[in-house]
């Protein structure tokens, strides 16, 4: 397919770069667990893309790499999940900041560590691996993982893998970021946020918009971010950071001032013309009330 060649070589490139200057550092983290300061005071209510209140952990494992409140072990509730799929050729590392962004603000992200992620094999056993730590008392996971609330995410062809995870019936909602074009969303049954790039020259808009329109089963919102490109989420979450954040806390923990972001008539992202290009609700989203997650 040629949005996969397309889309292997810069990411490739950009994996063995970031791999490079990590160095020995990430070296360890494949044996040991990587303990990264996150701030420890916690974000405004209304301010997602600053970091949250947990300090975080990286744990690299055979097939996932875990990013995770650091002191999940002494934690006095559970943690949502969202699981991960990386774009052609990447390796979590790739979008190693926007996983930590989301660990700081209470969520355990297992990201597949393939660089072919778009059949959601390694990301469906990512969750079978947390229900697994989740029921292990010798794990710092004991009973701190929330497996009622898991939510799929990724990126290019990841963004088509969280498609289609998204009809396994453990998954509460979906977040494609660029999906590719190999996924049936008609499976899905959960809500989705889509987001498109503006400057997307690999997966053009239209294609993620054609998504959306198919989705008219499911509450769906088409989030298109002004000036982004294909690589725009990559290292620097930048303008997805906050989205992407508002949109897991309100499905995932219930976040009434997040569900505000994008649903009732105050609808924050539809007003927020800086950040956005286009924003489109199909009619179930527009009958869901801004108070209900």
């Amino acid at each position: 397919m040629l949005w996969r060649r397309n889309l292997f070589a810069p990411l490739a490139t950009l994996a063995l770069a970031l791999t490079a200057s990590a160095g020995a550092g990430t070296a360890a983290a494949a044996t040991d667990t990587t303990v990264v300061a996150a701030s420890a005071a916690a974000s405004a209510a209304d301010d997602f893309g600053a970091p949250g209140p947990y300090a975080t952990a990286v744990e690299v494992g055979a097939i996932t790499t875990l990013y995770y409140p650091r002191d999940i072990a002494d934690s006095d509730r559970r943690h949502p999940v969202i699981v991960w799929g990386n774009g052609t050729g990447g390796v979590p590392l790739v979008y190693r900041d926007l996983m930590l962004h989301w660990a700081s603000q209470g969520f355990v992200v297992a990201a597949a560590n393939t660089p072919m992620s778009n059949l959601g094999i390694s990301m469906r056993a990512s969750i079978d691996m947390l229900t697994g730590r989740n029921a292990d008392p010798g794990s710092i996971f004991f009973d701190r993982v929330d497996l009622e609330h898991i939510g799929a995410s990724g990126h290019s062809q990841g963004g088509a893998a969280a498609i289609v995870v998204g009809s396994d019936p453990r998954i509460d909602t979906i977040l494609p970021i660029q999906p590719g074009p190999l996924a049936n969303i008609d499976a899905v049954g959960v809500p989705a946020l889509l987001l498109a790039g503006q400057r997307d020259s690999i997966v053009f808009p239209a294609l993620v918009k054609a998504f959306y329109n198919t989705a008219d089963h499911i509450p769906a919102l088409y989030g298109e971010v002004r000036g982004a490109d294909h690589f725009t989420v990559v290292g620097d979450p930048g303008p997805f950071a906050a989205p992407t954040t508002a949109w897991f806390r309100a499905q995932l923990m219930g976040d009434r001032t997040a569900g505000a972001q994008f649903f009732g008539p105050g609808c924050g992202i539809c007003t927020d013309t800086a950040t956005w290009s286009d924003v489109r609700r199909n009619s179930l989203a527009l009958s869901v009330p801004a108070a209900t997650p």
